[in-house]
């Protein structure tokens, strides 16, 4: 089963691979930095995420920590597939001409992108 979190999930995925893993009160404190956010939705969605896959909970502390069970690298893909399919039809091209379009790279990205195109014999 492919694993989708939704945009909220991944806003708590991005503070608990930043940290490696976290209790409810971390990851709360963190997302009160930037938005306003409730410490019972924070524990709920952790539960669902949990019961989704997404993190895995140790209870062996008085405190329960949770760690990612999905990688970043997966959570990009699946959140990629999906602008891809619904934003762009499918064309790979139409993506990256929006995306360098829209946001200057620097010229290191740039240089990444030659050689990951390299590659592809490009």
């Amino acid at each position: 089963m492919e694993l989708k979190p939704t945009e909220s999930e991944l806003e708590i995925l991005q503070i608990i691979w930043e940290k490696g893993q976290c209790t409810v009160r971390d990851v709360h404190e963190e997302l009160t930095r930037t938005k306003d956010a409730g410490y019972t939705t924070t524990l709920k969605l952790m539960q669902i995420m949990a019961d989704k896959g997404l993190v895995e909970r140790d209870t062996n502390a008085k405190t329960h920590l949770y760690k990612a069970v999905i990688s970043r690298e997966q959570a990009q893909g699946t959140a990629l597939d999906k602008i891809l399919d619904t934003v762009f039809k499918g064309s790979t091209a139409d993506l990256v001409i929006q995306a360098l379009g829209q946001h200057r790279a620097s010229s290191d990205e740039i240089d990444a992108i030659r050689e990951y195109l390299k590659g592809f014999g490009g």
